[in-house]
C-alpha cells in the first residue's frame, strides 16, 4: 500500500523515469497532444435505449494497441459518459484508445441490465479491434465509484452466459485483461434489484462474489478522506484479492476525498500509475522493477 502526499505522488520516479508534475497547463498540453475524440458511437441497445460510447484515440506516435473502457460514477442514478472527459484524456495521451461507455441508470433499468450494458461495450470493442487498431486481448475496464462496480463485476464474470445479456455483438468474448477500480462500489442498491430478491440474489449481484483465483490483475485507487465510499471498502477488497492470489496493487491518496481525480493533477498522475501497472501486466509483462528473490534494502 502507498500513502503519499500530493506532491510526492506527482513527482515520484518510476523505472528511473521521473513522472512530470502536471497542473492545469500540463493537462491542457496532454489534451492538445494529438488526442482525437469520436462522440456518440452506438454500441448496442439496452431495452429501447441506444447505448453510445465516446472514443478518445491516442497520438499515433504513442499508441499501445490497448483499449481502456471507462464506466462513470453517479450512484447508479445520475451522471453520464461525458463526465469522464478530463479523466480519460490522460489515458489517451499516454497511448491508449480510451473509451467512455454509457449504461442504463436506476431510473431506466436495474440489475442485471446495467451489467448487460457494460458487457455489450466490452464485446463491441473486441469485435471492432481492427478498426480501433488495438490488440483484442488487450482490453482493460476502468470504473469510478458506481462505475467501479461495473469494472469489478465484468472483470470477474468474463464470458459467463448468465450475465452477458442481449444488448449487442453476440458471440464475442467479454473477458478483460486488467481491471482498474477508483473508489469503487461493490454492490448495487437494493432498489435496483428485482422485486422479491432474496439474500442469495443479493450475493449473486455483489461484485465481490466473483473475486476468485484467475481474476484479472487489478489496481485499486482511493482517497483517505473519502466520506462517500470509505477507504476501508477498498482495503477489504485488497485483502480479498490477496487471499485469492490475484495480482493487486493499491494506492491510497493522502488527504483526498471521493472523486479525487476531479483534480487535474491527480487525474494525470493516476493515469501514469495505471500505465505502469498495465505495461507490466499486459503490454510488456515483467516484474517491475526487476527484484531478486529475498532482495533487501
Amino acid at each position: 500500500m502507498s500513502e503519499i502526499t500530493r506532491r510526492g505522488f506527482l513527482g515520484t520516479t518510476v523505472a528511473g523515469v521521473a513522472l512530470p508534475i502536471m497542473g492545469a497547463a500540463g493537462l491542457q498540453n496532454a489534451q492538445a497532444d494529438g488526442v482525437t475524440v469520436q462522440k456518440d458511437v452506438v454500441f448496442g441497445k439496452g431495452g429501447d435505449i441506444e447505448l453510445k460510447l465516446d472514443i478518445y484515440r491516442s497520438p499515433k506516435s504513442k499508441e499501445k494497441r490497448m483499449a481502456t473502457i471507462h464506466f462513470h460514477g453517479g450512484g447508479f442514478a445520475m451522471s453520464n459518459k461525458e463526465s469522464l472527459s478530463e479523466r480519460i484524456r490522460p489515458f489517451a495521451a499516454l497511448g491508449y484508445v480510451a473509451i467512455a461507455a454509457q449504461y442504463r441508470l436506476s431510473g431506466q433499468a436495474g440489475y442485471p441490465a446495467l451489467v448487460h450494458d457494460a458487457k455489450a461495450a466490452i464485446r463491441w470493442v473486441r469485435a471492432n479491434a481492427k478498426t480501433l487498431d488495438i490488440d483484442p486481448s488487450r482490453i482493460a475496464v476502468v470504473g469510478y465509484s458506481a462505475g467501479g462496480y461495473h469494472a469489478l463485476f465484468t472483470a470477474g464474470t468474463g464470458d459467463r452466459p448468465e450475465f452477458e445479456g442481449s444488448g449487442g455483438t453476440p458471440g464475442i468474448s467479454s473477458k478483460v485483461a486488467v481491471c482498474l477500480a477508483y473508489y469503487p462500489a461493490t454492490e448495487v442498491p437494493a432498489s435496483m434489484m428485482p422485486p422479491g430478491a432474496s439474500a442469495e440474489d443479493r450475493k449473486a449481484a455483489a461484485a465481490t462474489t466473483y473475486i476468485t483465483e484467475g481474476f484479472p490483475p487489478t489496481m485499486l485507487l482511493h482517497g483517505f478522506k473519502d466520506q462517500t465510499i470509505p477507504i476501508d471498502n477498498s482495503l477489504r477488497l485488497l485483502q480479498q484479492f490477496r487471499s485469492a492470489n490475484v495480482p493487486v496493487e493499491f494506492h491510497g491518496i493522502e488527504g483526498a476525498p471521493h472523486v479525487f481525480d476531479s483534480n487535474v493533477e491527480l487525474a494525470v498522475a493516476a493515469a501514469h500509475f495505471a500505465d505502469v501497472f498495465m505495461d507490466r501486466h499486459v503490454i510488456n509483462p515483467h516484474t517491475y522493477p526487476p527484484f531478486r528473490a529475498g532482495q533487501q534494502g
